[in-house]
Parts: C-alpha cells; sequence; structure tokens
C-alpha cells in the first residue's frame, strides 16, 4: 500500500517531456488556485450575507410589465402581483401590440383593480422596436420613484414580494437585483435551466456584495426612476435587441448604490422553456450582450471560465499519460468537495431543490456549451453557419 502510494507522488524528471508535463502542472495548480480564490472570495459571500439595515418605511411602488401576447400568463399571474401584500403600489402594463385577448383581459382587470394602469403600442406600430421602447412607456407612466420589473410570464414567489424588494431601498441605493427562479419540472431541460439559473445567480449576486454589480436579471429588478432619466433610459443600447436588464444594470451600477435581495420571499418564479433549441436561442441571446460588460467584468467572468476549463482539460490530458497522479486526485478531489459544499449552501439560501449532484456535470459542459453557442453566433454574422 505504502509502495502505490509512493509511486502515485513520484516525480520522475528524466528526459524533456517530463519537464514538459510538469509546467503543465504547475499551470494546472495555478489554475486550481484562482478556482478556489473565486469560490471563497466571491461564491461564498451568499451563505455568508445577512442583511444588516433594512428600509422601515413603506414608500410607493410602481410595478411594470411589459406584455406581447401574453393573454395566458396575465390570466394566471396578474392577479398574483396585484394582490401583494403592500398597502401603496401602481401596476403599469405596457400592452406591446398584442394581437391575442391581451387587450379583453387588461381591461376586465382595469374595472376589478383600482391601481392598474394599462398603456399599449398599437400593433400598427410603423417602426420595428424592441423591448426598450415598451419598458421606456412603461417607465414614462410609472407614478412612483421607486420602480420594480416582473415578466409577464413569471409570478410573485409570495405576497410579500414588493415589500422584500422594496426593503433595500435605502439612501443611497439606487438598485436592488431580485432573483428569477424557474419552477421544477421533470427533464434534463428543465435540469439545465435551473442549474443555469442558480449559477450564474450565485455569480452576479456575489459579484454585488464584492462591490463588484455587472448584472440583474428583468424577472426581478428594481431601480430607481430618477436613475432611469439621469442615464438617458437605453440611449446607449438601441443598437442591441436585448440589454433592457443587464445592461443597464451594468452601465449604472457602482459598489455604493446596488443592494441585492435573496430572500426566496421575494423573488419571482417563471415558466422555463421545454426544448434545448428554445433554450440556446435565449442563452445565446445573454452571451452576445455580455460581450458589451464593461471590461473588468467582462475579464472577471471570463479569467473564472478559462481557469475552470483549462484545469478539467490539463487533469484529463496529464491522467491520461498518468503523470502526477497523486496531486491531481488530490487537487481534483478538494476543488469538487468545495463546489459542491458552497454551492449546496448557496441553493439552501435560495431554496431551490435536485439539482446539486448535477452541478457537477454542469460544471464541466457549460463552459464549451458557452464557448460552442458564440462561435455559432459569430459564424451566422459572417454568414457562414445558419442556426
Amino acid at each position: 500500500m505504502i509502495q502505490v502510494l509512493t509511486d502515485l507522488f513520484r516525480i520522475s524528471l528524466d528526459n524533456w517531456t517530463d519537464y514538459l508535463f510538469l509546467s503543465i502542472a504547475v499551470l494546472t495548480a495555478i489554475a486550481w488556485g484562482v478556482q478556489v480564490f473565486y469560490y471563497f472570495y466571491f461564491f461564498l459571500q451568499i451563505s455568508l450575507y445577512r442583511k444588516v439595515n433594512q428600509k422601515q418605511s413603506l414608500d410607493p411602488v410602481s410595478v411594470i410589465i411589459c406584455a406581447k401576447n401574453e393573454a395566458d400568463n396575465l390570466l394566471k399571474n396578474l392577479p398574483l402581483v396585484l394582490e401583494q401584500d403592500y398597502p401603496e403600489f401602481q401596476v403599469v402594463v405596457v400592452n406591446d401590440g398584442s394581437s391575442d385577448d391581451t387587450p379583453i383581459i387588461l381591461e376586465a382587470m382595469k374595472k376589478k383593480y383600482k391601481h392598474l394602469y394599462v398603456t399599449q403600442i398599437e400593433h400598427t406600430h410603423p417602426y420595428p422596436h424592441a423591448k426598450k421602447l415598451a419598458q421606456t412607456i412603461g417607465v414614462k407612466a410609472a407614478k412612483f420613484d421607486q420602480m420594480l420589473f416582473i415578466d409577464a410570464d413569471c409570478r410573485p414567489a409570495s405576497a410579500n414580494w414588493i415589500r422584500g424588494i422594496q426593503s433595500n431601498f435605502l439612501t443611497k441605493k439606487e438598485i436592488v437585483i431580485g432573483y428569477g427562479a424557474y419552477e421544477k419540472k421533470k427533464g434534463l431541460v428543465n435540469l439545465f435551466i435551473r442549474m443555469d439559473t442558480l449559477w450564474i445567480a450565485q455569480q452576479y449576486m456575489s459579484y454585488a456584495l464584492r462591490g463588484v454589480p455587472y448584472m440583474g436579471v428583468g424577472r426581478n429588478l428594481a431601480y430607481r426612476r430618477s436613475l432611469f432619466f439621469n442615464h438617458k433610459g437605453f440611449a446607449n443600447q438601441l443598437h442591441l435587441q436585448s440589454g433592457d436588464d443587464d445592461l443597464f444594470v451594468n452601465q449604472t451600477a457602482n459598489s455604493t448604490n446596488t443592494a441585492i435581495e435573496i430572500d426566496p420571499s421575494s423573488a419571482t418564479i417563471s415558466q422555463p422553456e421545454t426544448s434545448f433549441h428554445d433554450w440556446f436561442r435565449q442563452k445565446r441571446r445573454h452571451l452576445t450582450t455580455g460581450l458589451f460588460y464593461r471590461r473588468l467584468h467582462r475579464f472577471l467572468i471570463g479569467f473564472e471560465i478559462v481557469s475552470r476549463e483549462f484545469f478539467f482539460i490539463a487533469v484529463i490530458v496529464l491522467l491520461s499519460f498518468w503523470k502526477f497522479p497523486g496531486y491531481l486526485f488530490v487537487l481534483l478531489l478538494f476543488r469538487w468537495i468545495m463546489h459542491l459544499w458552497i454551492f449546496k449552501l448557496t441553493m439552501k439560501r435560495f431554496k431551490e431543490q435536485g439539482i446539486w449532484l448535477f452541478s457537477l456535470i454542469y460544471d464541466l459542459v457549460m463552459p464549451a456549451i458557452s464557448g460552442f453557442l458564440m462561435l455559432k453566433t459569430k459564424l451566422k454574422k459572417n454568414n457562414k453557419f445558419a442556426w
């Protein structure tokens, strides 16, 4: 047994190839160290976070929803927004040229809920537009400075959704980043979507806690109306189809004006895509928007992904030649334990279930999937590849 362990940890430098493998092993150890830094400096912050200061006053809030052909979703979800346990709030729904029963449903709800305000973009609008136009119209229609955004296909996790998000609007806070979960269903697609959603939330919320906020999701995001107009709204993003949520946060958030809300009762829940094709299309849109993040944010995100992929690829290469197996097994085991431990703590904070062990598979394959989607986007732009 002792001899076996000795062989596993033996380092032989008999020829130049041994020195080459040793160089790869050193880089592997560095990549491992980078991963340890990200997990303990950033990702662990989610489980350690405790809200110290909480706003006591219940200031009025405007909730903004943009809807395009969302009749069924509005019928199910809008009452849950309108019936929140909060003393004074307005709900603004922007009907973005819907051709289904959306206008009929909204008109009926206006009679029941006096705090519902409906505005619309005619479906005969002469110019093509993204969600940014509807969002801007919603902001202009908002009566109150504190605005909370949710999508039509989302529902609040509880009747205290507004209360929880609004409690973070302290004097210097202008942005509150919430968690937008996806409903748990059967199937591999659902596993990937929920895993990806929580992993990304772990990133952008832990970065925000470390003073480097870089994105939020429009399914659960709040910011001040004054912030929107002071930064001229989406003026810097009009050439992009997406970016009405994450890019706006990326351009306006800083270490002092941004707060996060991770209480599960303040989350929103959405219906997930049901096919990989639809999810990949959604994922690709988000990845391409990320190219317009600030340089520091792109570096932090990219450096973690590169170090992760290099670590796994280098381990596979070295083990295939049976080089330094004992050391590699120790590094690999430590990283897996670290990942499972910290991710389990994150899952507990957000009350997510059923994706813990699957996270090991996601950890391995998602960077490759993201790279593949980015490549497809680049080839499509060059008219060399059709989706």
